[in-house]
């Protein structure tokens, strides 16, 4: 039986794609992003053992608030580390005619991902960085498997959200404004474009763990700059809020 690691379930989630939406974060990520604020979370052996017929029995009970835009929605962590029991997680859903969304880095086991997406109706993808060296730098590792997901959806003419980090001192001016909306305009299918102020809420979990955090001397980002920054963003590639 196939079974995956779950770290935490939200039930009324309202951020995390349209609607009103269950919310299954994932455990285990392959990604060290250096702004990452739930690092437990990165770690394959923690989070609880579920089989995907329990998560449909979680995502069936909250059927009735879905509406006509609400749904399901798994992240992380990383949700493609995990690939076939996310897999069994989708298609489970989608017999029962549920909205499914997928927030993702794209990075995980590509050979399922055609598989999954085929399963999804919306993709939220977190945009880390646009050069290899500037992703190895937030994530430690190559740009490569993020850029064929997103090639990817762009082949399965998949819905997308985008959302990027903002960290102060590292991509907080205009000018990566301007290279970030060069790079989402020949995209298909953006809906929507997010820009997230970086804070500093996971700095005591890096405590905890005894692991060193990188951005330590760095201050939160301004949330007013961040929301300054991402309306020149909207103008730029023609998106509304």
């Amino acid at each position: 039986m196939i079974t995956g690691k779950i770290k935490q379930i939200e039930t009324m989630g309202l951020v995390d794609g349209p609607g009103i939406r269950v919310v299954i974060f994932m455990q285990g990520c392959p990604l060290r992003c250096i702004f990452c604020h739930n690092p437990e979370m990165q770690e394959y052996d923690g989070g609880t053992k579920y089989a995907p017929q329990d998560v449909l029995r979680i995502v069936l009970k909250y059927k009735n608030y879905f509406g006509n835009q609400g749904g399901v929605t798994f992240s992380g962590g990383e949700p493609l580390a995990q690939p076939e029991f996310l897999l069994e997680c989708l298609r489970l859903c989608k017999e029962e005619g549920i909205n499914t969304c997928l927030d993702t880095s794209g990075v995980g086991n590509d050979k399922f991902n055609e598989k999954i997406l085929s399963y999804v109706d919306l993709v939220i993808l977190d945009i880390k960085a646009l050069t290899n060296d500037k992703y190895k730098e937030m994530t430690n590792l190559s740009i490569d498997k993020n850029l064929e997901f997103l090639d990817l959806c762009q082949k399965l003419n998949k819905k997308l959200w985008l959302r990027n980090v903002i960290v102060p001192g590292i991509n907080d001016t205009e000018n990566y404004i301007k290279s970030l909306a060069t790079f989402i305009k020949p995209l298909s299918n953006v809906e929507k474009v997010e820009l997230l102020p970086y804070h500093t809420m996971g700095k005591i979990k890096y405590e905890k763990l005894n692991r060193e955090y990188k951005l330590i001397d760095t201050l939160p980002m301004d949330p007013n700059i961040c929301k300054d920054l991402e309306n020149k963003l909207r103008e730029l590639i023609k998106i509304s809020d």
